[in-house]
């Protein structure tokens, strides 16, 4: 007798559906071989121990990534926060905004060296003539501020735009001449950022989202305000640490992104640049006593030819983003928590677990 066999329709399907899988399987097996060495080179159990113990010191909340100049390499959420958290970062906005500077600088539209008169008469009304984009960017110019923050903070809530503010900075005292003193304040990145708009005849926040977020892929980083204050260039940016971390990526790669040239090299290249001696240094943050200054960040090593080789800036809240140059990776940490004296101290020691794992490729 002649037995029949009935084939399932489906077994053709799911075979189909087993080798797909099977491969998808050997693939991912074999990336995970390729990759092995890689990570294999790095030992990270020094720093993790280090987040550890001073997450409570950091605010319970806290991201850390660490990068090289393609890929991560370290990434720790701690507490509430993950990597998609979007806080304010207060004066880690100074470093973006220099670089949005420094993508008009590349267009041709302004120098670093162009007086502000140039663009904003009224200052010339009040005397102050000779300062410099440049000189804005690095706490120059020699305008009287307010070191209190307090006051510095309601003191904003008077402006209604960034036109009225910066307006106003032209009217306040010179307490010295512009390039002889640092002072470490929210005018001279404000006054820069009002330059943007006005050779661009566009507001800053929508400048900064269209020639720096957008390329870089940053959809969750504004200077917009909610409620209407005045943007503000020097420390109202929000964003998370995905987002920053693509930023540092970018400077750390001399200005290239995902194949993309954000910044010329040499605009990274003049980001580099020591802008001041310790001597001028009249006011600074605590914790950034000892320092000298870039533009929109702090030099924490430097060279014999006045070229940073780490640079930094951290912000009221706590965020620390770090870029090492010569031992070729970036980091972020990422909270929200207001800035404590001892925070440079635990910063400093999440470097030093850091750098042993990658030699300077710097001349010493």
């Amino acid at each position: 007798m002649e037995q029949s066999s009935i084939q399932d329709p489906n077994s053709e399907t799911m075979s189909y559906k087993v080798k797909a899988i099977c491969l998808k399987s050997s693939l991912t097996l074999v990336l995970l071989l390729l990759l092995q060495p890689l990570f294999a080179q790095y030992n990270f159990s020094q720093l993790d121990q280090t987040l550890t113990s001073n997450q409570k010191a950091l605010g319970n909340n806290v991201v850390f990534q660490l990068w090289n100049k393609d890929s991560i390499l370290y990434k720790k959420e701690m507490g509430d926060f993950n990597s998609k958290t979007q806080a304010p970062i207060a004066s880690c906005s100074k470093w973006l905004t220099a670089a949005l500077v420094m993508i008009f600088v590349d267009e041709g539209k302004i120098s670093l060296d162009d007086p502000v008169v140039k663009y904003i008469p009224v200052f010339g009304n009040y005397f102050k003539n000779y300062i410099t984009i440049r000189q804005c960017l690095s706490h120059l110019t020699g305008i009287k501020s307010e070191e209190r923050l307090f006051k510095r903070i309601m003191d904003r809530k008077k402006y209604s735009s960034l036109e009225d503010e910066v307006n106003s900075f032209a009217a306040k005292d010179i307490q010295s001449n512009a390039g002889t003193e640092f002072r470490y304040s929210e005018i001279g990145l404000n006054i820069a950022g009002r330059i943007l708009e006005i050779v661009s005849k566009r507001r800053f926040d929508l400048l900064a989202k269209q020639k720096l977020f957008n390329p870089l892929g940053m959809r969750r980083t504004t200077f917009s305000t909610m409620d209407g204050s005045a943007v503000n260039p020097s420390g109202g940016a929000q964003s998370t640490p995905d987002d920053y971390m693509k930023f540092l990526v970018m400077m750390l790669n001399k200005g290239k992104y995902n194949g993309r040239q954000i910044l010329s090299e040499s605009a990274v290249d003049q980001m580099m640049q020591v802008q001041t001696t310790l001597d001028k240094i009249k006011y600074a943050p605590k914790n950034a006593e000892g320092y000298n200054y870039a533009l929109g960040s702090w030099v924490l090593e430097q060279n014999k030819e006045g070229k940073a080789e780490v640079l930094a800036s951290p912000g009221l809240f706590g965020t620390w983003p770090l870029i090492d140059f010569c031992r070729g990776y970036t980091y972020i940490v990422f909270v929200k928590n207001l800035l404590t004296e001892g925070r440079t101290d635990i910063n400093m020691e999440i470097k030093k677990t850091i750098d042993p794992q990658f030699p300077s490729t710097c001349k010493q």
